[in-house]
């Protein structure tokens, strides 16, 4: 599941950028401070902030459990400590502090906002939908609302009613990048790919250095079979800094899908070249090999995945899934079998070996019969 913001943090830090021997010196500053004035709550909340410029949390939340103990009823400290537990994936402490604030403050929308946030984390749809209704009750002009209960009905795959969310968000704010974005994957997940396009063109016109985007504009142009926009994008998309590495992938898928087997396989080679560690390149190259029928290519390829994943059947699927295209039938037997062993609970894999096997079986046996003669 996606993970929200909780819009509470950012009072941790201060813009102000320091360095290390002046946040020492601060921090040196604030505990005399502190020691001189051990009940003023400002000094603690002073240095928590100077902790977390320097992200060491451990000691903020010390700073703050030892500000409570003061004043428990501190209602930014309770939803900083909620917000420091939410960003380490504690969600169960984190509820435990926003909890608390809203017993302090049962009209902060920031505490119901945070709650919804958590509980969607945990995947309690019901509970998160109802605290973020309970925000709208005291905040029903943040865009970032209906952009967060747009991603829960998203992740809960309720694509109409996300769609509706993030269109209310968008008439709030028609430039917000974030439900632009959103709204154009989950128009393309509604199979409405004249208006992703819209929405992600909106997208790369306030933001041309958005790579991310430019990516979805070309898979978007790939299903449209626009070859000629697609290759554009994706050539953009390459053109933009940041890792390249799925940039390449996706490209090569498409060229596939356009029959330019030659260029999707150099696009493959150059995916391996920037992430050699990652299995699923060498399997989609062996994939398109395969698809050509360049089996030993293919096979090639496989191998180098499973140097990676030694233990994934599925390859030892697609090692064997060769082998038998290729006419090398009893290879294709061995490496059925050891996907069996990994996965003796998959059906699938269990058919396709007893198919198999039964062919080898009764070939050989027919053999025998033209011998007998």
């Amino acid at each position: 599941m996606n993970q929200k913001n909780t819009q509470n943090t950012k009072i941790l830090k201060d813009n102000k950028k320091m360095d290390k021997k002046e946040l020492n010196k601060a921090i040196e500053k604030t505990v005399l401070k502190m020691a001189l004035e051990p009940k003023n709550t400002d000094h603690y909340h002073e240095l928590a902030k100077y902790y977390a410029m320097d992200n060491q949390y451990e000691k903020v939340i010390s700073v703050y459990e030892s500000l409570l103990e003061i004043d428990p009823k501190d209602l930014q400290t309770l939803l900083n400590l909620g917000s420091i537990w939410f960003y380490s994936k504690e969600y169960k402490k984190a509820l435990k502090y926003f909890n608390q604030a809203m017993l302090v403050n049962p009209s902060n929308y920031l505490v119901y906002y945070n709650m919804a946030n958590t509980y969607a984390e945990l995947k309690n749809f019901p509970k998160a939908l109802h605290f973020y209704n309970r925000t709208l009750d005291f905040n029903a002009s943040d865009p970032e609302v209906y952009n967060a209960i747009a991603l829960l009905y998203h992740d809960f795959e309720d694509f109409v009613e996300a769609r509706a969310y993030y269109e209310k968000a968008l008439s709030l704010d028609p430039e917000n990048l974030t439900a632009l974005v959103d709204l154009g994957n989950v128009c393309f997940k509604l199979f409405d790919y004249k208006k992703a396009l819209e929405y992600y063109y909106k997208v790369f016109a306030l933001a041309p250095d958005n790579k991310t985007v430019a990516l979805c504009i070309a898979n978007t142009l790939a299903v449209c079979k626009d070859k000629e926009k697609c290759y554009e994008y994706f050539e953009k998309a390459i053109a933009l800094p940041g890792d390249n590495y799925k940039a390449n992938i996706c490209y090569a898928i498409a060229k596939s899908d356009f029959k330019d087997y030659e260029d999707a396989i150099e696009l493959y080679k150059r995916a391996v070249k920037i992430n050699p560690k990652e299995a699923n390149s060498y399997i989609l190259l062996g994939n398109l090999y395969s698809n050509v029928k360049k089996y030993k290519e293919a096979e090639e390829q496989y191998k180098e995945a499973l140097k990676i994943n030694k233990l994934d059947p599925s390859i030892y699927v697609l090692i064997a899934n060769v082998y038998y295209m290729s006419g090398q039938i009893e290879r294709s037997i061995y490496s059925y079998r050891a996907a069996v062993n990994m996965r003796p609970e998959n059906d699938e894999y269990k058919l396709v070996f007893i198919q198999v096997l039964d062919d080898f079986v009764e070939d050989y046996r027919k053999e025998d019969i033209v011998a007998a003669f």
